[in-house]
C-alpha cells in the first residue's frame, strides 16, 4: 500500500500532484501513440528499500532517476549517446521519440555492489539530495560511475520540448514542490512479456490505493 491511506485512484492531474506532494508514487501512462507504457513514478527523496523491491516485483522495468536539465547541466551529466565512443551509438532510430534521455549510471560510494534494494535506495535518495543543491565536486565525491542506477536527463523546457516519462515526472515534482529528481520504472506484463496495459495498470492502482493518471491530463495542468 502507499504511505497515505487516503490515496485513491483517479485519472486526475490534481490528485497526482497531491499524491506526489505527500511522497506517494503515482502511475503515469504516456500515450498509445508514444511508448504506450505506464511507469511507476516516485519522488526520489522518499524511496526506501521496500520501494525498490516494489519496482522490481510489481513493475519489473528499469529503475531510473530522472533529473532536470538544470541539475544535469550543473553536474555536467551528458546524454550517453553523445559521449559513447562505439559504433552502436550511431544512427539511432527510435520509434517513439527523436532521442533517448539516458545519461550515465551511478552508485553511491557507500554502497557495496550497488544492486541490492538497500544500495539502490541509498543511491536514489542521495541523488535527490544532490539535485536539491547541485555541486559537481561534491557529486563526484559522493557517487561513482558506472553503477546500477541509470540517470535520465530531462529536456530543458520539459513538456514543451518532450512528453516522455522523464519530463512528466520532473514536471510533476516541480508542481508538487519536490526536488527535481524522480524515479521512473516501467510496468510490464508477466504473461504477455509486453508493457502492462492501461486497464491492468488502473486495476493495480485501485488495488494498491495509488493514483493513476494519463499524460494528457498532466499536460493540461502542467505544460
Amino acid at each position: 500500500m502507499s504511505r497515505s491511506e487516503d490515496a485513491r485512484t483517479a485519472d486526475s492531474a490534481a490528485d497526482a500532484v497531491a499524491a506526489f506532494a505527500r511522497g506517494d508514487p503515482v502511475l503515469i501512462h504516456d500515450a498509445a501513440d508514444r511508448e504506450g507504457e505506464t511507469d511507476l513514478v516516485y519522488p526520489a527523496g522518499v524511496v526506501t528499500h521496500d520501494d525498490v523491491a516494489r519496482m522490481r516485483n510489481d513493475a519489473g522495468g528499469l529503475v531510473c532517476v530522472a533529473l532536470s536539465d538544470a541539475v544535469s547541466d550543473a553536474l555536467d551529466l551528458p546524454f550517453m549517446q553523445s559521449v559513447l565512443d562505439h559504433p552502436t551509438s550511431a544512427d539511432h532510430d527510435l520509434g517513439y521519440d527523436e532521442r533517448s534521455s539516458f545519461s550515465i549510471t551511478v552508485n553511491h560510494r557507500d554502497t557495496y555492489t550497488g544492486i541490492t534494494d538497500e544500495d539502490r535506495s541509498l543511491t536514489i535518495r542521495e541523488l535527490a539530495a544532490a539535485a536539491s543543491d547541485p555541486d559537481p565536486a561534491a557529486f563526484s565525491e559522493t557517487f561513482r560511475s558506472p553503477g546500477h542506477v541509470h540517470l535520465l536527463r530531462a529536456a530543458p523546457d520539459l513538456l514543451a520540448d518532450r512528453e516522455g516519462h522523464t519530463e512528466l515526472g520532473v514536471a510533476l515534482a516541480d508542481a508538487a514542490d519536490q526536488p527535481p529528481a524522480v524515479v521512473v520504472c516501467e510496468m510490464l506484463d508477466d504473461e504477455t512479456g509486453t508493457a502492462l496495459s492501461p486497464t491492468a495498470a488502473r486495476s493495480y492502482a485501485e488495488r494498491e490505493g495509488l493514483v493513476y493518471v494519463e499524460a494528457a491530463s498532466l499536460l493540461e495542468r502542467l505544460a
